[in-house]
Order: structure tokens, then sequence, then C-alpha cells
């Protein structure tokens, strides 16, 4: 390895950015030394991107980050989902089989909200007058009964470029099966309109059910310009200041690829920032020894919940990104419109109300001093006594409480109740509208929260966890040391981590093995010849599983399996498996009912570098304060202690109420809690429940 001119080994940077509502994040390590440099630049919503340069810019003025000496670079964007969210995307026309035009309308027959009188589904991504219907058939065997009608395709391509069209999805009738029609309908669109991009649903995610299948398409279709220019101006900015990593983009699945997938692959980052975050909290939980945790993620504009048992991530399939369900592997994660940008409000019945929407990162809360005006859970934090203590965001906020009563106080007079007690009620609000979520979130899984540690994070979440643990009975919290910038760091110490599926649709018998075989092969040859695609030379981990049910049931359920029961004809330890993983999600199984298997997925993992963060063992010593503040908690006025979490040494403890000042966040730590801080800098809490 070369040497710089002292003989000294040169710097080895890694680097770990994630965007957020209001802030981009900036996690760095330098590996040689172990140092940690952090970051938060407020972003740029009309220009995307340049906020990453001003953080490269300053990180090298206060830190001496060098970009020659970034040996890794990954990036989380919000780019994607934001174009869903805003309705930004493309204008797209889908060609579908004749007869099923209205796939998308009909969905699943579901309304989002069966006990609302007025529920009603989403306007679709793409309208119906660009919806084609194109003769052609395959049956579900595979057997073609009708070759696409060409003459069809060319008049459905002159009509849609007529209308505006973008770009195009195929997505055809049993496509999970054999992609052949959609792949000729593609090329047939290619020569007639290179002007055009087409993306066919047995390319994006060749899954069973044909709605799954085309929602999916069609969401990597509607971000696909915006986030191939973002991409490809990202790749552009890092080569003229010089880095010489390849960039590498955080996934939903909670892994990392590298740009170039990226502009096609789109569909993979839509969930990528809440994903990273949990991904981050997940190994900052394994080096603490927390085998059961909950995330709380709060940024500027959301509440992201997450679980984490026995030190890995939860994953599952159809997690929404805006109104629309995503049918690829994702990390699981609750989200809630309440954040620190989250607007307070009266409605038309004179109730307090609080979300979902947001001030964002432009003008911002009040007490921001960018000329919002509208209060915010940020300015009640300050209202109520919790901020206002020290510069925000690494010094480039200096915060103003008088905005902040300002902003409450016209709610206030509204309300016609005391400035303080609106200012908590705010608070209040927004705590217990995550504690709904949160409830879901236990039901779903099935968990006791009060077996987990609750992890607060982002630049809202230490504001707020510690009063949400109390409200859900949870007595164990721990903030990392950096809780502004986790979503980057799990960027940082993400694996490469991509998700293969076959469709199977058969019923594990001796005669269907030779197919099963056959989709295990072709799936781990897909699985290797990716992570060499993406640069990967490491060891490789290939986990499978299959999607199986009984006879006669509508859903499915995730099954870990061997593969060497596959290859091994095993039909019983398959089955086994399936009937125990039936009984532990559901608490029944049917020994000798009929096992269906659907789907038969491969995730294929090159581990990413192997980081750790400094430690020092803990020496008993009590926490020295800066001062003492005054807050309004518990319904009154009181005195309340302030401390810096740069003085905090592993082995420091102390009581609350206490306030914590920090570059990236303040942590509130109400009365009767009891914080100590471990070898890795975590901050844990003790909390009593409130009575």
């Amino acid at each position: 390895m070369a040497m710089d001119a002292s003989g000294a080994l040169p710097a080895d940077w890694k680097v770990g950015v994630d965007i957020g509502g209001t802030f981009i994040d900036f996690c760095a390590l330098e590996t040689r030394s172990g140092r940690v440099a952090s970051l938060k630049v407020l972003t740029t919503p009309d220009e995307p991107g340049a906020e990453l340069m001003t953080g490269l810019t300053l990180l090298a003025e206060r830190e001496g980050l060098a970009p020659a000496d970034i040996t890794r670079f990954v990036h989380g964007t919000t780019v994607g989902i934001n174009t869903v969210i805003q309705r930004k995307g493309a204008r797209l026309a889908l060609v579908t089989n004749a007869g099923f035009e209205d796939v998308i309308e009909l969905a699943r027959l579901r309304m989002p909200d069966m006990y609302s009188l007025f529920c009603a589904r989403p306007d679709q991504l793409i309208a119906r007058d660009m919806v084609f219907g194109i003769p052609a058939r395959l049956r579900a065997d595979g057997r073609e009964t009708r070759a696409p009608d060409m003459a069809a395709v060319a008049g459905a391509v002159a009509t849609a470029r007529a209308r505006g069209a973008e770009g195009i999805v195929v997505a055809l009738l049993h496509a999970w099966r054999d992609g052949a029609q959609e792949t000729a309908i593609k090329a047939e669109i290619e020569r007639l309109a290179p002007d055009l991009f087409v993306f066919t649903s047995s390319e994006v995610w060749p899954v069973i059910r044909e709605y799954e299948r085309t929602t999916t398409a069609i969401l990597n279709g509607y971000v696909h310009p915006r986030v191939a220019g973002y991409l490809g101006a990202l790749e552009d900015r890092l080569a003229a200041r010089g880095v010489p990593a390849r960039a590498l983009l955080t996934k939903s699945n909670g892994g990392v690829m590298n740009a170039a997938e990226g502009k096609t692959a789109c569909v993979n980052m839509l969930l990528s920032g809440t994903a990273s975050g949990v991904i981050g909290a997940a190994w900052l939980a394994r080096q603490a020894g927390e085998d059961k945790v909950l995330t709380l993620d709060i940024g500027g504009t959301s509440a992201d919940f997450a679980l984490i048992v026995d030190g890995a991530a939860q994953f599952g399939t159809g997690e929404l990104v805006g109104e629309f369900p995503l049918h690829i592997p994702s990390v699981s994660v609750s989200s809630i419109g309440i954040g620190g940008g989250s607007i307070a409000w009266i409605d038309d019945h004179g109730v307090l109300r609080v979300g979902p929407d947001s001030v964002g990162s432009s003008p911002g809360p009040a007490c921001y001093g960018r000329g919002g005006t509208k209060a915010t859970v940020t300015d009640a934090m300050a209202v109520c006594g919790w901020l206002g203590h020290a510069e925000m965001a690494y010094g480039q906020l200096d915060m103003d409480p008088a905005l902040a009563r300002a902003a409450v106080g016209d709610l206030a007079a509204i309300l016609d109740r005391p400035l303080a007690e609106t200012a908590q009620a705010i608070l209040d609000i927004a705590v217990s509208e995550m504690f709904v979520e949160v409830e879901k979130l236990a039901s779903r899984a099935g968990v006791d929260l009060r077996e987990f540690t609750l992890m607060p994070f982002g630049g809202g979440g230490p504001m707020l966890g510690a009063f949400l643990a109390q409200e859900m009975g949870i007595s164990h919290v721990m903030a990392p040391r950096r809780p502004g910038v986790v979503s980057a760091l799990g960027g940082l110490v993400a694996d490469l981590r991509g998700d293969f599926i076959r469709t199977v649709f058969a019923l594990p018998s001796p005669e269907v093995l030779p197919s099963l075989r056959a989709s295990l092969k072709d799936l781990i040859a897909e699985g290797c010849q990716w992570l060499t695609d993406q640069g990967h030379d490491g060891a490789i981990d290939l986990i499978l599983s299959a999607d199986m049910r009984y006879h006669g049931q509508s859903y499915e359920i995730e099954v870990t399996l061997d593969p060497a029961w596959i290859e091994a004809g095993d039909l019983g330890a398959i089955a086994a498996t399936f009937h125990a993983t039936h009984a532990r999600i559901y608490d029944f199984d049917d020994p000798t009912g009929t096992v269906e298997m659907v789907n038969l997925r491969l995730t294929a993992i090159g581990a990413g570098p192997a980081l750790s963060l400094p430690e020092a063992d803990p020496a008993e010593a009590p926490a020295t304060p800066l001062k003492t503040v005054r807050v309004h908690t518990g319904g009154a006025l009181r005195d309340v202690t302030l401390y810096s979490r740069d003085d905090l040494t592993p082995g420091t403890g102390f009581e609350g109420p206490a306030v914590i000042v920090q570059e990236d966040t303040t942590v509130a730590i109400p009365p009767g809690a009891r914080a100590r801080v471990d070898r890795h800098l975590n901050l844990h809490l003790q909390i009593e429940e409130r009575a």
C-alpha cells in the first residue's frame, strides 16, 4: 500500500450519508485511528445533492477528511420515495393483456380503511387512459395460446407517445412463469420508440400474482427518471471532488448496491433511509449486547418504528411507499407522520392536533429563525425548556425560544390555555400518536414490548424517546453516542445484499424435486453473479427460504430452508419446518395438512467492512453538570440539570430530570429516570413507568 511523503499510511475514511426530510447526515470513520466524525447539514429541496457537496467541504475543513482518502462511500436518499409521495414521477403507460386493463384499479378489492365511511383508494400512478390491452395469452403452466399482437403494440405505443408518455411498463399474465412475451413486447417498443424507457414486470420482480408484480414494476418506472438523473449527478459530483470510491446505495432490504444498478433497479432503494436506520441500530445493539430492541427514529417529518430480535432486523413484503404497497423484501418499518417539524394545528371542532404535515427544512420550525411561523413539536420542546441551551446541528442552528413562544402562543390564545400547558399538550399528543402506532406493531408481531429496550435516534428520537417509554411501560432506553446519524452509520456498516425469487407454485413431492433443484441452481448462480457484478470478491453467505402455505390458504408465510434438503430430497424436513414456523406465528399447525410451496427465495450477502467504534472501560464517576435550567415537566416548572454529552465518560451515572446537549440532538430525561454511560458511550436510562 502506498505511503505519503512522511512514510505513514494514508488515511482510510469510510463515509455513510443519509438524506432525510430536514437534514442530510454524515457518519465517517477513519479506520486506522478509529476516529469518528459526524455532521448534519440542512437539505436543499430545490437542488438535491448540493447539500452533499457542502457536507464534504465541511468535513474536510473540520476533520481533515480529504476526498482522495475516501475508500467507501455509501449513500441513502429519499429522492425515490419523495417522488412517489409528491406525485412528481414519470408519465407512464401500461401494456397488459386485453381484458385486464383494470388490474391496478381493481387491485385486491380492499379498502385502505374498512371502518371508514369516507375511505377512498388513492389515484393510481398510471391514468386509466394510459393503460393498453394487447391480445396475448400465456397459460399458468407456461403454454402460449396467443402470441403478442405486435400491430396492437404499435398502436398502443403511438397513442401513448401522443398522450405524453415518458416510459412504458409491460406486465402480462403469468409472466412469472415465462417472461418471453414481455421481453418480445419490450424489444418491439424499443424499436418503435427508442426515446421511451421500458420496464417489464418479469425483470423487476418475477413473482406470482399480477397485481403485486405490476405495481412493483410501476413504482420502478415511475421514479426511474428522477432517480437515474440524481444518481448520475451524484457520480459526477463525487468524481469532480476527487472521491475514488465507487458510490454505493442503501437498499430497502437493509443492504447496499452500486449506484450504476440503482439507476435501473430504482424500486430497491425506495425505503433505503428507514431501512439503513434499522441496520445501524441493529449493529449498535449487537455491540451493546442488546438482543431485543424497539427502534424509534424521529426526523423532521416522521417517526419510524422497527423491531430488532436477536440482534437482527426483521424483514417483510408489502411495505407502503406513500399509498402503494411495495412487494419486494424490505426491512419491516412502521411509520407515522410525527416528527420534529410536524405542525400543531386546531381542527374545525376546536381540537388540538399534531401532524401529519411538516414544515420541512425550509422554513423549518419557528425557533430555527428561518422564517417559519407555524408551531411544531420542536417549538413545543423549546417552550417547555428542553431545547435552546446550546447550538444545534453542529453549529448550523442557533435556536431562538422567543420565536417558538410566539408560534405556540398563537395556538394557546385560540385554545384559551396557558402557553406552557399548550406546549405540553402538543408533546403529549405527539407521544400518544406514536403510542398507538407502536401498539399496532407489537400486536402484529405478537411481542411484549416490556421485554424490549427502546433505542431512540434521529434528531428527534432522544427528545421524546423517554416519554414514549414511560407510556409504553418500557423500563430500559438506550441512546447511542451519536443518535442523529444512526441511519448514516447503517449505510456505513451494511452488507451487499441481493434478493432473488422464483415462483414454483407446487406441492413439494418427489415429482417436483427436479424443478425445485433447477430453480435453486438458477437462484444460486444469479445471486453469486450479482455479487461478482457488485465487485465483491470475499466470502458469500446464501440464505434460502420459501413462501409456503397449507393448500387452500390465501396467504403464505416465509420459511427458512436448508438448501441441502432440496438437494437430498428431504421433503419431510421441509414440511416439518413449515409446520413449526406456522405454529410459532399462529399458535396452530396441521401436521396432516397438504403443504404448498409458492415462491423460492434466495438472499445473497457479501459481508461489508468489519468496523468497530472506540470503546473504553467504565470508571465510576459522577457527571459534571454545566448548569441548572428551568423546564416545564410534570405539569410544573422545575429546576433541571444540564449536561454536555462530551463530558459523559464510560461509567458516569446520574439521575433525572436532566437535559443532555450534543452536536446532533438533545436528550430529554424525565424525573425518576436513572442514567449511566457504557463502554461504547451509549447512554442507558432506567425509566419509571408513569403513574
